[in-house]
């Protein structure tokens, strides 16, 4: 898998854009704030519909202008496929693939699976849950249908619900219709924790070699999953939970609110790992995410690079780039001399300069 073209129309600071990429390496470099990461993120979103960043899409859109256009082309299987995404401020975006409208945005999920690495990932460790299941929902989503219907189905029943418990307050005869959301979160909560167990498990397979290998055969890595509430027992404990939920206005059981723990020599490395542990479990964390694609999926993912290499020491940079051998690498920074030095190979390279983009 990989991409042979990106089309840009009113996206951010891209008025108009064409760009056409190699199998192997493309470097797209210049200074901050000039318009490299809009490119990848115009990837990100051609491949899962969502910035990568959570805006939305009159933000991504040039601001002034009322919509905007994306454009991919790749090949995949020998096959080549056109991604069309229409931006528009006012209401949800158009997606058609090889010029087929799409019903739902979640029909393209896993079509162009893409591995998008920046500077904040190696933070996805200290930071807050919320970081973390946004990581192994977008993972899920490339890789699993049913895992996008049930996380779909559950997020609308939880709005729902928290709606329901709002109005609950002001009118207390409502009380008895939250039965119905709740039968309704407890079947597809159960599966969305019932497939991030196994993601879990899939996840720890892969990660323990990766992390040994990159803390010089030093540590040992396992990541355990936290579920805020077991599968079996969502509709009892939001029976339990009923009037805490009443009072507070908010669904506290379920899904949204587990958790993922990373555990190195047996220390949680969250709360007691130095800065070092945590951006390496982050790397390993990142390279399992491409190898695991590769395994389910048969194929190799696009990697993002997003100015992560500035971030990391000599070793682990060395590292990653010894992993991406074989995989489409689109990578970000502010110079080439670190690539040049480290005899790095570069297939096209590209300066972008406010919005305006020269080949190399």
């Amino acid at each position: 898998m990989y991409i042979k073209s990106l089309e840009l129309e009113n996206y951010r600071n891209y008025k108009s854009l064409k760009l056409s990429f190699d199998k192997g390496t493309t470097i797209l470099y210049g200074d901050n704030a000039q318009g490299k990461t809009n490119i990848l993120e115009a990837i990100y979103v051609s491949a899962t519909t969502k910035s990568h960043k959570g805006s939305k899409d009159r933000e991504i859109i040039n601001f002034e202008s009322e919509e905007g256009h994306i454009k991919t082309i790749f090949e995949k299987d020998a096959l080549d496929y056109r991604i069309d995404m229409h931006l528009r401020k006012s209401k949800s975006k158009g997606i058609a693939v090889n010029c087929e409208k799409l019903k739902k945005a979640a029909e393209l999920m896993g079509l162009l699976n893409v591995v998008f690495f920046s500077p904040e990932d190696l933070n996805i460790i200290k930071d807050g849950p919320s970081y973390r299941r946004r990581f192994v929902d977008m993972e899920l989503c490339q890789l699993d249908q049913f895992y996008i219907y049930n996380l779909s189905n559950y997020n609308k029943i939880i709005e729902q619900r928290n709606k329901l418990l709002k109005d609950i307050y002001f009118n207390p005869s409502l009380r008895e219709t939250l039965t119905i959301w709740d039968t309704q979160l407890e079947s597809y909560g159960s599966k969305i924790i019932e497939r991030r167990e196994q993601f879990t498990e899939q996840l720890n397979d892969i990660m323990r070699e990766i992390h040994f290998k990159l803390s010089g055969n030093l540590e040992e890595i396992k990541i355990v999953y936290e579920p805020n509430v077991k599968f079996d027992k969502i509709g009892e404990a939001l029976h339990r939970e009923q009037e805490r939920d009443i009072r507070s206005k908010m669904t506290s059981v379920g899904p949204h609110r587990d958790d993922f723990a990373f555990y190195v020599n047996g220390i949680d490395i969250r709360k007691y790992g130095s800065q070092g542990q945590q951006r390496t479990a982050a790397l390993s964390l990142k390279l399992a995410e491409i190898e695991l694609i590769k395994k389910i999926t048969k194929d190799v993912p696009v990697l993002l690079l997003d100015d992560v290499l500035s971030e990391l020491d000599s070793n682990r940079q060395n590292y990653l780039l010894n992993c991406i051998g074989d995989i489409q690498t689109i990578i970000t920074c502010t110079g080439l001399d670190e690539f040049v030095n480290n005899r790095f190979a570069l297939n096209k390279v590209y300066k972008i300069v406010a919005g305006s983009v020269e080949e190399s």
